[in-house]
């Protein structure tokens, strides 16, 4: 048994959910049925699309407290080749403060009531009891990882686990951008299926577009890159479905002119992208 495997089985036993990772500390890879992100993945293998495949192809959606699954020939491999042991804090109800320099240990040191405490090799992980939605740079050097993210396991810390406290949660709260009215005849024309999903259900549309507004919101640098990779992603598993309204366009704008795009720049990357699927 390998050393990541061992700990991972440790790990899940105390009931965290696990799954390995690559050199560098990336997920692994999709599996063969879901290549290409078949399954509405994220480009980045970070976020998950809604298949039930059993390899560890899915980043954050992979962990698992299962000790069948970790154990399983489908995930062997991955194990032998694992370079790190990654945990979903939000699925074990934990909260990370990723603390990537000195400058923000010593704001966290601070502002931040004292719990547990794990040293990285950058600063410190902060744990504390209690889930929120992960949203990276909310300070400089700074990452909150809790729902919809993993953090690298570096050991167990010191200290004691304390209750979440709202200053963390004030850090993900982000003042109104004002906001232009998205420009018209931006919707994408119907197609053959009447304005229903053809991807198995309604809710793997709603699934997809809030995953989006995310991907966008996360952006901490080359925003228009991510911008219009984003808005292709979406065309690319929606575009010919005829499911996306106005609506749905509406929200990825929003999002996208929140984190500084003009409203030019959303048309545009808006059309590119129809452009490049040939849409």
């Amino acid at each position: 048994m390998s050393g990541s495997l061992h700990t991972a089985l440790c790990l899940a036993a105390s009931g965290l959910p696990v799954l390995p990772l690559r050199q560098g500390k990336g997920p692994f890879g999709n599996c063969p049925a879901c290549a290409q992100n078949a399954c509405g993945g994220r480009p980045n293998m970070k976020t998950p699309g809604p298949c039930t495949c059993p390899a560890p192809c899915h980043g954050w959606a992979a962990a698992t407290t299962d000790p069948h699954i970790i154990n399983s020939p489908t995930w062997a491999r991955s194990w032998r080749k694992a370079a790190a042991v990654a945990y979903h804090p939000g699925g074990a109800g934990l909260t990370v403060v990723d603390l990537d320099n000195a400058d923000a240990i010593a704001w966290a040191r601070r502002a931040l009531p004292s719990t547990r405490t794990v040293a990285t090799t950058r600063g410190e992980h902060r744990i504390y009891q209690g889930a929120m939605g992960s949203v990276n740079a909310v300070r400089d050097g700074v990452d909150i990882k809790s729902t919809m993210a993993y953090a690298r396991w570096v050991g167990p810390g010191i200290g004691t686990l304390t209750a979440l406290p709202e200053t963390v949660r004030a850090l993900a709260v982000k003042e109104p951008a004002v906001v232009r009215p998205v420009p018209q005849g931006l919707s994408v024309p119907a197609l053959a299926g009447g304005g229903e999903c053809r991807h198995r259900t309604p809710i793997y549309l709603a699934r997809g577009i809030a995953m989006a507004e995310q991907q966008i919101t996360e952006a901490s640098s080359a925003v228009h890159t991510t911008v219009y990779r984003t808005f292709l992603a979406v065309l690319s598993v929606h575009g010919r479905c005829g499911c996306l309204t106005d609506a749905h366009i509406a929200r990825l704008f929003t999002a996208a002119q929140a984190k500084g795009e003009s409203p030019r720049h959303c048309t545009e990357a808006w059309n590119n992208a129809r452009t490049r699927l040939g849409l």
